[in-house]
């Protein structure tokens, strides 16, 4: 595993680097960017069909003056590798533990997006020395297709249909259309739909075009990368770390989301904070997550 550092594509103005990756004896290369100094702070994008960490872009440069800021793109998405791989939990639990481990020398706080949460509670779990502070916007733990209430039998179908070559790639791009995409901004993503200008749908659609980008996306969607099964098992781990956690919940989240998170925020230890916005608050209204997350930070 190595670094190197990369001299353009630039998603907020840090400095963008790559970090190798072996996995099954297949590499991967993984984009990373740093911006600020201080104490390190580790942002994960949330999974999704568009997930890049230039979703994290305001609130890493919000967060800059006062930390070191580190943004990735998942395994999968954004500007990292994206190899037909059978993506699966364990392949990004790996990959956070070696990454956390590889890239920095201290402690680290986590700042993670959606589906990230998953994967941040269970390495606070494991690997509690190396984490110190956890923030969690917009929290979720199971795919769009087990919310709907597909069952594991059908979603296999779709993530199996998903991996053909010629039909698998048409029916993942009528899904990545971008009249779909505006779609599923409106519905569950953000609140004010005048902010999906034309420009921003165009590079989000842009995202889901690059080669191999169904793979994991299908992943994601059919619940191939929820890292639980049942709240119980969700509730029970956040509840077992002594690792001081956030919450911040959008206002406007979906119903069955938002029961999830209202979970989370009424276990005992769990500070949280509701602010505008649904599963893409962070991306929506960074400054309102920026001013509650800082005391958190700062708080020794």
């Amino acid at each position: 595993m190595s670094t190197n550092l990369l001299t353009n594509t630039a998603a907020f103005g840090g400095q963008v680097q790559e970090y190798f990756w072996l996995w099954e004896n297949q590499e991967l290369r993984i984009v990373y960017e740093t911006i600020g100094q201080g104490s390190p702070i580790l942002l994960l994008p949330a999974f999704s069909s568009v997930s890049t960490r230039s979703e994290m872009a305001e609130l890493a440069r919000l967060l800059a003056p006062h930390f070191q800021v580190t943004v990735i793109d998942w395994p999968g998405f954004g500007d990292s590798s994206r190899l037909g791989l059978d993506y699966r939990p364990v392949i990004y639990q790996q990959f956070l533990a070696d990454f956390v481990k590889s890239v920095f020398d201290t402690t680290v706080s986590v700042i993670g997006a959606g589906h990230a949460t998953g994967y941040i509670l269970e390495l606070a779990f494991k690997e509690p020395q190396i984490l110190n502070k956890i923030v969690l916007i917009a929290p979720t733990w199971r795919g769009p297709l087990p919310t709907m209430g597909a069952s594991q039998e059908i979603a296999a179908m779709v993530r199996g249909i998903i991996r053909f070559p010629i039909i698998g790639q048409f029916l993942y791009k009528i899904n990545t259309a971008p009249s779909f995409l505006k779609w599923m901004y409106t519905r569950h993503v953000f609140s004010n739909a005048d902010k999906l200008t034309p420009d921003f749908i165009a590079n989000k659609w842009q995202t889901t075009q690059k080669t191999g980008a169904r793979f994991a996306s299908a992943a994601f969607v059919t619940g191939n990368i929820d890292t639980f099964y049942t709240q119980s098992e969700f509730l029970s781990l956040a509840q077992s770390l002594s690792i001081p956690i956030m919450a911040v919940i959008g206002a406007s989240s979906p119903t069955k989301s938002r029961q999830e998170m209202d979970a989370l925020a009424a276990l005992p230890k769990i500070e949280s904070v509701v602010v505008p916005g649904s599963l893409g608050l962070h991306e929506e209204f960074p400054g309102e997550v920026f001013q509650f997350i800082l005391p958190f930070l700062n708080r020794l």
